[in-house]
């Protein structure tokens, strides 16, 4: 599994209340420790930070990636590394944990982390990248910068950033972070190690969340733990932020309170719909749309998504599926052009009924 995701990618300095270093007090004059004390409460822990693997050996998912790069720290050989992949699959945790592995407790101290989507021009290069570069560090052979969504950047600057490189390659690394390699100009990685981070399986993140719930003594179903796996989509950010928000409305986390804390269709939803429309039956299938949409709030491009990712898990015929997909994506590029999701939604499954009825 980074993204900066995330990805699978908190904290913030503890407003005082107060003024002239004076303490936050009640009306009645006692110190305000109420509020204090619910902020710090385990509850209210973001649990993507709190559960972030801080070693290599704990990133889920990405074994053959992970072997590699611990054989660069453990020779002290580190390149300048680009990580590719969606998020949420362990880019950004893995560059964390290369710079506490190299560093120890000085990591902090040797890592500069900046995201580029905040950042795209070339004044972030000139400016922060260049002055973290030449200042000065102590016992150690080179500093690390990570750059969190890399193909934000614009080519210019990732033409002064390809400069950078080459100037400070005696003490620098750069760990590069990218959703698309396509992205990044050639001269940049061909001076980098590329590796590519796949989504992680159901399987590492049903494992993950289980882990996660025996720690925060949480009780979760077999079908709650599929139920994340699904709605994650190889998103380990996405699905323990499901995992939490479902903990806080039951005492069980199962599919039912899964699927409705992510406002996501059941695969058998879907399919229905789906089914309903290839056996011409329109009036069912947008039915089956409407409560999707209206009652319970689906996005229509997160509807195009999930009937895209379980086609071939519907049990439909090849030819049937291939009119799906064919009408699935004019329907998607329309909403992506800004067209009206519904108008484009009705008449995908307009279209796949009216296929059925002139035959």
């Amino acid at each position: 599994m980074t993204e900066s995701d995330a990805d699978p990618e908190a904290g913030g300095d503890a407003d005082t209340g107060g003024s002239d270093g004076e303490s936050a007090t009640d009306p009645d004059g006692e110190p305000a420790t109420g509020d204090a004390e619910a902020d710090a409460s385990p509850a209210r822990e973001i649990w993507i930070e709190k559960y972030r693997p801080r070693t290599l050996d704990e990133v889920a998912g990405q074994e053959g990636v992970v072997e590699k790069l611990k054989s660069y720290v453990e020779r002290d050989d580190l390149p300048n590394l680009l990580f590719s992949g969606p998020a949420g699959v362990g880019k950004t945790t893995s560059a964390t944990a290369i710079a506490r592995a190299v560093y120890g407790d000085d990591w902090e101290e040797n890592f500069l982390e900046l995201n580029a989507s905040d950042d795209r021009g070339i004044d972030v290069v000139r400016g922060r990248i260049k002055d973290f570069a030449r200042s000065s560090f102590g016992g150690y052979d080179y500093r690390i910068i990570f750059l969190d969504e890399a193909d934000s950047l614009t080519d210019e600057a990732q033409a002064a950033l390809r400069r950078t490189m080459e100037q400070f390659s005696g003490n620098t690394r750069f760990i590069l972070s990218c959703n698309y390699s396509s992205r990044i100009i050639d001269p940049i990685q061909s001076r980098c190690a590329v590796f590519r981070f796949s989504p992680l399986s159901d399987e590492a993140v049903g494992s993950y969340v289980r882990r996660i719930a025996a720690e925060e003594d949480i009780e979760v179903t077999d079908d709650g733990v599929e139920a994340l796996a699904y709605v994650a989509d190889g998103d380990m950010r996405k699905a323990i932020n499901a995992l939490q928000a479902a903990a806080v409305t039951g005492e069980t986390v199962d599919e039912s309170a899964v699927y409705a804390i992510t406002a996501s269709a059941r695969p058998e939803e879907v399919e229905g719909m789906v089914s309903r429309a290839l056996d011409g039956d329109f009036t069912a299938a947008r039915a089956t749309l409407d409560e999707l949409l209206t009652d319970r709030g689906i996005a229509g491009g997160d509807v195009v998504d999930q009937i895209h990712r379980s086609v071939w898990e519907f049990d439909l015929t090849d030819r049937e599926a291939v009119r799906v997909l064919d009408r699935l994506g004019e329907a998607d590029y329309r909403i992506s052009e800004g067209a009206n999701e519904r108008v484009q939604l009705e008449a995908l499954l307009a279209s796949l009924a009216l296929a059925e009825q002139e035959r």
